[in-house]
């Protein structure tokens, strides 16, 4: 079992950005010892550099006058300082690009949510406020999603290990016997697709845009009773499973001010896709929407014209049985077996790609299918 390994694409010595735009993978969703997590925020700070990440977001829970210390380079990892916060029976993630603070107390930051919350779709250009784990059990949202949410969680990894753990006990206590000979393995076999936040994009996205992100929800911090003698599952650990993959058109220059503003930008446009990249590493994959002259990139709204396409092109093909999904307005219109292909655009609608593989584990488990890549949604309006 400690031997077994499966990468869905060959091993690289280095990945290549996809041409003429630049991929930078970051994590969003992590607790340091200020709220839930078990370690300070330089800990976490080195196990994201050791897990290559370009970015990190700290989401510490009902903190008030976040800190912004961190808020900075360190070395070639850029970190955020947002946080998380209790909103009637779910949990928040807020972000200022202004560092506007969200109030002193659980009342203040629930007013200032409630005010972002109200807003038309898009307005407020400077702040990032996220649904974390939608349908987690006991923190889930009930209702209308409210227009001036930017988006929400399609995979929450805590969540994704507690609907293991309801599904089938024995299997997770396998994974966990498993995790210290192989983790990759152990992660992989609890997975299971997020069907009811898929159910959630499809429905949203068609009434107005809206955006999906990864969220690690990283504490090390699994095991309660061991909380600072074994940090389970490790921060790099976690940030090397499932990052947030932002695509650019331009590339970071390691300039503090303007980098932070890139990202930003393009976590608030949708202009990223969610990776597994325990299965293998996704850069080089590009989803654009080509016209004429022009391309489109992730979360872009464009209007429908002639000889427009969806353009998909994966960084090389991958060694186990895969497929690149086509959605439109939720329903399935094309599978493709192949690493590239171009799809003709018709009709207006929400269109969106998947790619799935399929790798053989080990037994108990032997063959199932596997979300590794999922994109933003493209708007193509009449």
């Amino acid at each position: 079992m400690n031997q077994y390994e499966f990468a869905v694409v060959p091993q690289q010595i280095s990945s290549e950005h996809s041409r003429n735009l630049y991929d930078y993978k970051g994590v969003m969703n992590a607790h340091t010892d200020l709220s839930s997590g078990s370690a300070p925020a330089s800990f976490v700070i080195t196990s994201a550099k050791l897990a290559n990440l370009d970015f990190l977001f700290f989401t510490d829970y009902n903190i008030f006058n976040v800190p912004t210390t961190f808020e900075s380079y360190h070395g070639n990892l850029l970190v955020f300082n947002a946080g998380k916060y209790s909103y009637l029976d779910s949990r928040l993630i807020y972000y200022s690009l202004n560092q506007e603070s969200i109030g002193t107390n659980l009342g203040d930051a629930q007013v200032k949510l409630s005010d972002l919350l109200s807003q038309k779709t898009g307005a407020s250009k400077d702040t990032l406020t996220i649904l974390a784990h939608p349908y987690k059990a006991g923190f889930s949202w009930s209702g209308e999603i409210p227009s001036g949410l930017d988006g929400f969680e399609l995979v929450n990894l805590k969540s994704l290990i507690n609907r293991a753990w309801e599904e089938s006990k024995i299997s997770t206590i396998w994974s966990l016997m498993i995790y210290p000979f192989n983790p990759r393995l152990a992660f992989v076999r609890l997975y299971t697709e997020p069907t009811d936040e898929i159910a959630l994009l499809d429905k949203l996205s068609q009434q107005r845009k809206i955006v999906v992100y990864g969220g690690t929800e990283a504490s090390a911090r699994v095991i309660p009773l061991a909380n600072y003698f074994i940090r389970f599952p490790s921060y790099k650990r976690s940030f090397e499973f499932m990052s947030n993959h932002v695509v650019l058109k331009s590339e970071l220059t390691g300039s503090f001010n303007s980098d932070r503003l890139k990202i930003f930008n393009a976590l608030k446009n949708g202009n990223f896709y969610i990776a597994l990249d325990t299965l293998g590493d996704p850069k080089g994959f590009s989803a654009t929407i080509e016209e004429e002259n022009k391309s489109h990139m992730m979360g872009s709204e464009v209007t429908l014209s002639k000889n427009m396409t969806l353009k998909v092109s994966l960084p090389s093909k991958p060694q186990e049985f895969f497929e690149i999904m086509i959605i439109k307005d939720g329903e399935v219109q094309a599978r493709v077996n192949e690493p590239e292909t171009v799809y003709e655009i018709k009709s207006p609608g929400t269109y969106r790609v998947q790619v799935r593989v399929s790798p053989m584990l080990p037994i108990p488990d032997a063959k199932k299918w596997i979300t590794w890549i999922y994109t933003n949604p493209f708007f193509v309006r009449p």
